[in-house]
């Protein structure tokens, strides 16, 4: 479920730049009825990609594009694909409107805005009748949770391309391959990926009080805490910077190859990070927890190695990150400031 998978303007990064600049500089189609492309095809059709659920031949150039789940909006955007119909994002920004980066890649563009496919805000629910009324030719939902039922139903509605192994575990490097591959585009997601890894390693270099500090990321609640393991992407994108994934989230892990793992407050000390990032909704929350006795128990909350992502958009800019959040001020460079921050205590 995305919104337990949270519980988890805009500034361009150094490095990153050229993801859209790429955009503005391919071949451009003014049909928007039939979707809009920015960038050149540069592998040949059919292409099949294969998933969780078998094998998915893609036989043409796809023309009408929609996502479903995380981070394949984005990924097909920077790949030079405006997608014409996408999740809707209930939990982040409400009914009716988009992810402030996504919104402004389709301004920028002057493209019209995708068709928004109802989600209840988990992505459990699949809303078939409005993915016919799109008339997509591809289906793009590598990062989702999508059951094999639904592909199925999906698939007969237009070629589907579901996640590699296991739901909301896809990698965001996978997301994008994937994506890329998809359309067709697999040299732009190399770029892409290109960018990114330097983006990360420039700022590893910038911060070498990260390298092997332990780290966990957790989502608060009054009774539990839910910790994130380590196939979980925004857990994992954080050793790209230099840390370590803390030993005692392998440890505590019950959830038997799940991305998250609830635990009580009764255990929490012995949560052996250095740094622990936190997610809340707002301000009040942030604080009270620094203040929580419970909390207290974790050795880093008790030495103030805490980095606090406060806002359902900054939490979804990071959880994980995707092909354009990497980009948006609110997003990774304020999560490397806190992370800075927290490791300095």
């Amino acid at each position: 479920m995305r919104t337990r998978a949270f519980r988890r303007t805009t500034a361009l990064v150094a490095g990153l730049a050229t993801v859209l600049a790429l955009a503005a500089c391919g071949q451009e189609s003014d049909d928007k009825d039939s979707g809009t492309t920015t960038l050149d095809v540069t592998d040949s059709f059919p292409i099949t990609i294969e998933h969780a659920f078998g094998k998915t031949e893609i036989k043409d150039e796809p023309k009408r594009v929609a996502t479903w789940g995380w981070g394949s909006t984005e990924a097909a955007i920077a790949s030079g694909v405006y997608p014409v119909a996408i999740a809707e994002q209930l939990w982040t920004v409400g009914k009716g409107n988009l992810l402030p980066w996504v919104e402004e890649a389709y301004d920028a563009k002057g493209v019209d805005h995708p068709t928004l496919l109802p989600d209840d805000g988990s992505g459990a629910t699949v809303p078939y009748d409005e993915f016919i009324a799109a008339k997509p030719d591809l289906i793009l939902a590598p990062y989702s949770g999508i059951t094999e039922d639904q592909f199925k139903k999906l698939n007969e509605i237009a070629p589907t391309v579901a996640y590699p192994e296991a739901a909301w575990t896809t990698t965001w490097q996978d997301t994008i391959k994937i994506t890329a591959k998809a359309l067709g585009r697999s040299a732009h997601g190399d770029t892409i990926l290109g960018d990114i890894d330097t983006f990360l390693a420039d700022e590893a270099k910038k911060h070498p009080e990260f390298d092997g500090k332990k780290i966990a990321a957790l989502y608060p609640a009054p009774s539990t805490l839910s910790l994130y393991t380590e196939l979980d992407p925004r857990l994992a994108i954080l050793t790209k910077l230099g840390f370590d994934v803390a030993p005692s989230v392998a440890k505590l892990d019950t959830s038997k190859g799940g991305f998250y793992f609830d635990m009580s407050y009764e255990k929490v000390d012995e949560i052996d990070a250095d740094v622990v990032v936190t997610y809340f909704d707002d301000d009040t929350q942030a604080a009270a927890f620094l203040k929580d006795q419970k909390a207290l128990a974790i050795p880093a909350v008790k030495d103030g190695g805490v980095a606090q992502v406060v806002g359902r958009t900054r939490i979804s800019a990071v959880s994980p990150p995707t092909a354009l959040s990497f980009q948006w001020a609110g997003g990774m460079p304020e999560l490397i400031k806190l992370l800075a921050e927290a490791s300095a205590k």
